[in-house]
Order: structure tokens, then C-alpha cells, then sequence
């Protein structure tokens, strides 16, 4: 892969009451923009290895609301996270990207692209959390404050990044990164501690935990698909328990109701494909901007 690309920008934008911190790699070319939205619990920053293989193009990789760089609390619906992006995409003049999105952050992106047209000229969505029709029938949020999801017991503080390497780096499912994938998670991961000792995860645990309790906010999803009319590859890995992190979320079907969809089923790899992966991953989106 390229190493050369600068290290990017790192701006803020004022969006629905908080400050959306966006990392900015310019070009002098006139290749189509980039844009990426990352996995819950992450930042932008983990897409840095992919980045790296497309030096020709502007791109963006978002801090999500309560991620990385973009300070805010819980949430409990992720049409929310989707507003965000729209509104960053039409302050920064952005029309006619590639959207890169994971997880979380590709259910966003096509969010966006149904809400926001002109935004997006394709979209790359890497095992989108979209699930089935049923998933969302019960409405309810799936964990409350009286049963809240694990994430909320997550570890916060950390002496150093090492420290968080040093913890994780052998355990399931961050054995599976690639190391500077891995790395990155890490470093761009904490932040100084509020209490002003040591380091603090970005991503509270209260603020990840809101997000997979809030993950059933928006079942018009699916309806919000039907109407995306631009070419759109849903990347799904191996699906095995939805309790397993490593597991593919999204529905199977999710690309034949899109107008332009185009799926890519890959049994050899987990949910976090561009993390295990970041070659392949740059590839795959390569040959679908081309």
C-alpha cells in the first residue's frame, strides 16, 4: 500500500448542538471524494490504511456523534448519526462521493444517501447493520437502563496507548486486526482522561452501549433502501450467532431491494473484514469506483 499520503486535517463542524470532528486528507487530482463512516466503538481513523491506497482522492473520515473527536452523549436513534453526516456533507459543498461505510456507519451512509440525494454517486457498505424485517417489528430498544448492553461494563481508563495495545492485542475478536489497523484503533481511540490523569476511551462506554440499545430506532431502513437509486455493493461476511461480534449483522436480502444493489458475499471474512483485511478491502472499493 501507499505510506507516503500526508497526514490528514482534522476539522470541526457545528451540526444538531455538537461539534462533528471530520479527518480531511486533501488531492490535487480530481479523483471523486471519499467519504467514510466507521463501526460503533470506533473513529475514523481506523480507515487510515485504506486511505493510504487512494492518493489521487479527497477523503473524509467521520468521528460519529459520540466517537473519536466528535464529543457528545448517549443516543437513542441513529437517524440522529445520519443527520449529522448530511449536514457535514452540505456545509463542506460535498455532491457525487463514494461513501465507505461499516456497521454502523454504513447504515448511516445509506441513510444519508436516501435523505440526501446528490450526496453520494455509489455507496460501498462493508456488512451494514440492517437486519431483516423482523428485527425490527418489536420496536422497543433491545437493552434499557435497568438491563443495559455489556458494553457499559467496557474498561475506560488506560495508564498509556501501549497500555491498550498491550491489553488487547491478543484477545477476541482484536487478534483478528491487522496490526496497524490495530494500532490505529488504539491511538486514535483515547483521549486525556476528564479527570486529568492518564487516558480515557473516546467512545464512552455509556455512549456504545446506547448505540447497540438503540439499534431497532430506525426500521425505515428498509423503506429508505427502496429509494436509493445508485449503484450500492453490500460487502456481507460469514453469518453465524447475532450475539457474536464477529458475526454478520446485515440482512441477505438487503441488495435486492435496492434500486442498483450488488452483493458480495464473503464467508471467509467477520464483520470487521476492513480491519482483518485493510488490502482487500481498498481493493473491493477500488474496482467498484471503477
Amino acid at each position: 500500500m501507499n505510506t507516503a499520503r500526508p497526514q490528514p486535517a482534522t476539522c470541526y463542524t457545528r451540526v444538531n448542538g455538537i461539534d462533528l470532528a471530520v479527518h480531511e486528507w486533501a488531492s490535487d487530482g480530481t479523483a471523486v471524494p471519499l467519504v467514510f463512516a466507521h463501526a460503533t466503538g470506533f473513529q475514523g481513523r481506523v480507515f487510515d490504511a485504506i486511505i493510504e491506497a487512494f492518493p489521487d482522492h479527497p477523503a473524509y473520515a467521520v468521528d460519529l456523534r459520540g466517537h473519536g473527536l466528535s464529543r457528545a452523549g448517549p443516543i437513542d436513534d441513529w437517524r440522529l448519526l445520519a443527520s449529522d453526516v448530511a449536514d457535514f456533507l452540505a456545509q463542506a459543498g460535498i455532491t457525487g462521493a463514494v461513501g465507505i461505510g461499516h456497521s454502523m456507519g454504513a447504515h448511516t451512509l445509506l441513510q444519508v444517501a436516501a435523505d440526501a440525494p446528490a450526496r453520494f454517486s455509489r455507496l460501498v457498505l462493508f456488512d451494514p447493520v440492517i437486519l431483516a424485517p423482523a428485527f425490527y417489528a418489536p420496536g422497543q430498544p433491545l437493552y434499557t437502563a435497568e438491563n443495559p448492553h455489556p458494553a457499559i461494563r467496557r474498561k475506560r481508563d488506560f495508564a498509556s496507548v501501549e497500555a491498550m495495545i498491550e491489553r488487547f492485542g491478543t484477545r477476541d475478536p482484536y487478534s483478528l486486526f491487522d496490526r496497524r489497523v490495530f494500532a490505529d484503533y488504539c491511538r486514535h481511540g483515547l483521549t486525556p482522561a476528564a479527570a486529568g490523569q492518564g487516558l480515557e476511551l473516546a467512545c464512552a462506554p455509556e455512549v456504545e452501549a446506547s448505540v447497540y440499545a438503540s439499534s431497532r430506532s430506525n426500521g425505515a431502513i428498509l423503506e429508505a433502501a427502496r429509494h436509493v437509486d445508485i449503484p450500492v455493493l453490500v460487502v456481507r461476511a460469514q453469518a453465524t450467532d447475532l450475539n457474536d461480534f464477529k458475526s454478520s449483522p446485515t440482512w441477505p436480502d438487503l441488495a435486492s431491494i435496492l434500486p442498483q444493489g450488488s452483493d458480495l458475499y464473503r464467508p471467509d471474512m467477520t464483520h470487521f473484514h476492513p480491519f482483518q483485511d485493510p488490502q482487500d478491502a481498498a481493493r473491493i472499493i477500488a474496482e467498484w469506483i471503477a
